[in-house]
């Protein structure tokens, strides 16, 4: 006996639409997108829309940019005042510089100048000493061996004497044969000579002195003054005859 092959069943309910078909359907990123929006309310976040959120009025809108504007001017003005302060701190500063500078130095000129006075008025006192050994190593002759040491012995003070001087900037003047000058001469004689010419030094009485670059004591010296003419007997007599004609 032949087995039927048994046929399968059809039935309306295991017809399937392609709506509802098994494969699935490929999503598109714009549409997901779209609906994603419209879900959170459909609007994107921009200044526009933010200012439509608020309910921001062309008017407000232009308060508020007046406002700023109001607040930049005044940062502006607090700017350029602090520009001024710094300005004005400055000058202060590079004054109270300029007036320490020029205390520093009067300080040092003053200070310099008492050191000067303080030195000349002291070598000032043993100058004549200086003289003193002076006139004697001109007038003294020795006559014999003792009187030769005695000489020497104070001639070596006198040396000492002179360099240490010399260690505090003392120098001596060398005036014979030099021109007059008041700023460092003080003329005790005039002398008519055809030696020199007129107002040379001709000798030096009294020896002069510096310290550095300044006078000390001013030398005391012959100054040469131009001779006189001689006049003769006879253009005496000339002279007179011709006064007794006119």
């Amino acid at each position: 006996m032949i087995d039927e092959q048994k046929q399968p069943e059809t039935s309306a309910d295991n017809i399937q639409s392609p709506s509802e078909g098994s494969q699935e359907v490929a999503s598109d990123p714009a549409m997901e997108q779209q609906e994603s929006e419209l879900f959170e309310g459909g609007e994107k976040d921009t200044p526009e829309a933010r200012v439509y959120e608020t309910d921001v009025t062309p008017g407000e809108l232009n308060t508020v940019v007046e406002a700023l504007q109001l607040e930049n001017e005044g940062l502006k003005q607090q700017l350029g005042e602090r520009d001024r302060q710094i300005d004005t701190y400055k000058s202060h500063s590079m004054r109270i510089a300029a007036d320490f500078d020029n205390f520093r130095k009067r300080t040092l000129k003053e200070k310099e100048e008492l050191e000067y006075k303080v030195k000349r008025d002291t070598i000032t006192e043993l100058l004549p000493v200086v003289d003193n050994f002076e006139r004697a190593r001109s007038q003294i002759k020795p006559a014999n061996d003792g009187e030769m040491a005695i000489h020497k012995s104070y001639q070596g003070v006198y040396k000492n004497l002179v360099d240490g001087l010399k260690r505090i900037g003392v120098s001596a003047m060398r005036a014979e044969g030099q021109p007059f000058d008041p700023n460092y001469h003080e003329a005790m004689l005039r002398q008519p000579t055809d030696e020199y010419p007129e107002d040379t030094v001709m000798e030096q009485l009294v020896r002069g002195y510096l310290i550095g670059d300044r006078v000390l004591r001013h030398a005391m010296v012959k100054v040469a003054a131009p001779q006189e003419p001689v006049v003769t007997s006879e253009e005496g007599t000339s002279e007179e005859d011709s006064n007794l004609e006119t």
